[in-house]
């Protein structure tokens, strides 16, 4: 289970890396599995503890939240606040990988922008960003809001309710495993063209 989807995201920390060296952004990252405790699920969520983890004692349970979780979740929303503060605005890219087939379905995408389409900030970055990427990578499948919802309650969404939507822009990349398992040339091409195609389509934000 550890070296499956459930286990971790395959590829999502080496795009994180690279995203964060080119863009010269701060980088928040974890190694721990979700097979213990799931980052990126909010406290009370019904998949914070997975079926390894979620029968142990309480007391067990919390000290796993206090050790691995709550530092996690405290430096991003500590990096967030401080620049916030300083009246700039964020754009917050979390980085993820899924699985090629879920349940005996295939996805249809090589890549996922996640957002709030309530938040405008959100889906125009999303939608400057697909747009970009189809004239760098045109035969690149990218599908915003997929193979999840942006809305779904998680890191990005609950910042979302601490900052407001000027200030905060929290985006979810997807990235199919099947690139990544691939590895070679188009598993570098990619990050190499998620990361022009972002700055493309920041350079142009209202």
């Amino acid at each position: 289970m550890l070296e499956s989807h459930r286990g971790y995201d395959p590829g999502a920390l080496a795009m994180a890396r690279a995203l964060a060296a080119a863009l010269k952004a701060p980088l928040v990252s974890a190694t721990v599995s979700r097979l213990l405790i799931d980052l990126n699920r909010t406290i009370g969520h019904p998949q914070l503890y997975s079926a390894a983890t979620r029968n142990a004692p309480a007391g067990l349970r919390a000290a796993i939240a206090a050790q691995y979780y709550q530092p996690y979740w405290s430096q991003i929303e500590r990096l967030v606040q401080q620049s916030v503060s300083r009246g700039l605005r964020v754009i917050h890219i979390s980085s993820h990988s899924y699985t090629p087939v879920l349940n005996g379905q295939v996805r249809q995408a090589d890549v996922g922008l996640l957002y709030d389409p309530a938040r405008r900030g959100e889906a125009g970055l999303c939608a400057r960003w697909k747009t970009a990427l189809a004239e760098t990578a045109p035969a690149l499948r990218v599908r915003r809001n997929y193979p999840y919802h942006g809305k779904a309650a998680g890191l990005t969404s609950e910042l979302r309710l601490r900052f407001p939507a000027r200030a905060y822009l929290g985006i979810e990349l997807e990235i199919n495993q099947r690139i990544v398992f691939a590895a070679g040339r188009r598993w570098t091409a990619l990050r190499g063209q998620l990361i022009q195609s972002l700055r493309t389509a920041c350079a142009d934000l209202p």
